[in-house]
């Protein structure tokens, strides 16, 4: 990929004359001396509508955004991400989620034999989860696993947690928990859960050696063994792992052990084994789904020209924020209880990949990159931080997700929901000015003083940015294009901020410090720390 500092462009240079004109600009006044605004700023990819037209840009923004893309090299880094180069430059690995969900026939051949990978431990997946559904794989005992528990931390745990949720309508009879936390208390009120006998427990772990899920898998099979014996393990215990050795060390049958591959990066990989307990919560066929949505926004990113391709048009929105207005957050609002779990996982994709302060040239760079990225389901949020997005000091532009077909059959909750979905995001636009409050405060019947008093408190400002995502339904198939579209946004914002956006070097160096602070703390010693750490670990001793 090219190395190039954005600031260095044309482009850069263009945004940052077009931002000096933007300081008056009003959404409101927009719409009204552009009636086909709305038409203009919008996209349409099969059952995804995006409109972009409540967005602080105008039709010279955007052109200056998509040539900014253009000057740093977004097709050739396109090309090269599909391709199976190394773009993972600082451990030397090819960056290929993508190949999970690819088809053999038309997947690149430099990536043929990934993608055979792929489809090999996936057939292997599948067929293990078809035999627990179907009885042929059972318990110690001989019974049906009716329970499943999923040992991980990091992206073998957000990911298949936040669809597991997301896909509640779909699941089938197991039911699944997830521990991940190190804290004994999350374990501990697992298995007050569950019957030993009829579980099933899934580690995940690359290494086998990750300290958070290691240590939660000892305790679960030690507990395990105080019930069943240490002989039942085999059959009770499957690993998702590259160590082999020592998952079978762990006691787990090597026929148990699903592969996982160094060209998928953990936040990237429910695609992959490592959504076995997707698969086993909601079927394989779901699953397949999920991949074959997710391939779909794979084609639409690699094949649609900048100005219509929605992860490119979100990716250069964000840039536009954080770059020239300065907005450091990001609010991700999804209008069903079902993708509250959405936020989390993209906390992880987003924050951990782009939240570099050097470039891919090695200097620091003299720009923003990343964004903080948080959010919770409309309408609760609506009752929680609103108040801030509508009438606080900072700007944070917000994605709105919702879907036109809900799930069940209660209109008049859907219609609530969408009413407030849509309002939500013209309130933001709009605002309320002096004028309007004043009127309504007339209309309810204030005095004079009282009016004169409120209307400062009654103004909304208004021209908030937001990004209406508008989904047909919430499916399998959906969710692995949303999953996808933000995927693919994650990318450009790096290729464009010139930042390595699939390595996370920023969570090694606690996790040092941490080895040797558990020595201390098993020893009950000190090893010359700060001032600060010392008194800490005095506290905690005296207090354990």
């Amino acid at each position: 990929m090219k190395n190039i500092n954005p600031t260095s462009t044309n482009a850069w240079q263009r945004l940052h004359e077009l931002f000096q004109d933007m300081k008056e600009f009003q959404l409101r006044d927009a719409f009204i001396h552009h009636p086909e605004r709305g038409k203009e700023f919008c996209i349409s990819h099969e059952d995804f509508f995006v409109d972009l037209s409540k967005n602080l840009i105008t039709p010279e923004i955007s052109a200056a955004l998509n040539a900014l893309a253009e000057e740093c090299g977004l097709d050739q880094a396109i090309q090269s991400y599909f391709g199976g180069e190394r773009i993972n430059a600082t451990e030397d690995r090819a960056v290929l989620h993508t190949a999970l969900r690819t088809d053999q026939d038309t997947a690149p051949t430099a990536v043929k034999e990934k993608v055979k990978e792929a489809e090999l431990s996936k057939q292997k997946m599948f067929g293990f989860v078809d035999a627990v559904h179907k009885g042929s794989a059972t318990t110690y005992k001989g019974e049906t696993f009716d329970t499943v528990v999923n040992i991980g931390i990091g992206g073998s745990d957000l990911g298949p947690v936040m669809v597991y949720e997301a896909l509640q309508a779909y699941k089938n009879d197991m039911e699944l928990h997830f521990v991940s936390n190190v804290e004994g208390d999350h374990v501990e009120e697992v298995l007050k859960k569950i019957n030993p006998e009829t579980t099933l427990f899934v580690i995940v772990s690359k290494s086998f050696g990750t300290q958070e899920t290691l240590t939660n898998a000892t305790t679960i099979r030690n507990w395990f063994i105080d019930r069943l014996g240490r002989d039942a393990v085999p059959q009770h215990f499957i690993a998702v792992s590259s160590n082999i050795d020592r998952a079978v060390e762990f006691g787990i049958d090597r026929e148990n052990i699903f592969p996982m591959f160094n060209w998928v990066g953990g936040r990237f990989s429910l695609w992959s084994t490592v959504g076995m307990s997707i698969a086993l919560g909601v079927g394989t066929s779901n699953f397949q789904a999920l991949l074959d949505g997710a391939a779909s926004m794979d084609a639409h990113f690699k094949n649609t020209s900048f100005d219509r391709n929605i992860p490119v048009q979100l990716a250069l929105l964000t840039i536009w924020y954080n770059n020239f207005y300065g907005a450091e957050s990001e609010a991700v609002i999804p209008y069903t209880q079902y993708l509250h779990r959405l936020p989390a996982y993209l906390q992880q994709a987003i924050m951990e990949s782009n939240g570099k302060s050097v470039d891919r040239n090695g200097d620091r760079v003299d720009y923003q990159t990343g964004n903080i990225v948080w959010g919770e389901p409309g309408t609760n949020s609506q009752h929680a931080f609103f108040q801030l997005i509508h009438q606080g000091t900072k700007l944070i532009p917000a994605h709105f997700i919702a879907f036109a077909k809900a799930k069940y059959d209660h209109p008049d909750h859907h219609n609530k929901l969408m009413a407030n979905f849509f309002a939500q995001t013209k309130a933001l636009m709009f605002g309320k000015t002096a004028a309007e409050a004043h009127e309504d405060l007339i209309r309810s019947g204030k005095s004079g003083e009282e009016i004169e008093t409120l209307v400062p408190f009654k103004v909304f400002e208004g021209n908030k940015p937001t990004t209406t995502i508008l989904i047909d339904e919430l499916t399998p198939r959906s969710l692995g294009k949303l999953v996808a579209m933000y995927e693919h946004k994650i990318f450009t914002e790096g290729v464009i901020w010139n930042i390595y956006s699939y390595d996370q070097w920023g969570v090694e160096l606690g996790k040092v410090l941490a080895d040797v602070i558990l020595h201390d703390i098993e020893h009950v010693s000190s090893t010359d720390h700060d001032a600060s750490t010392d008194q800490l670990l005095q506290r905690f001793y005296s207090k354990k």
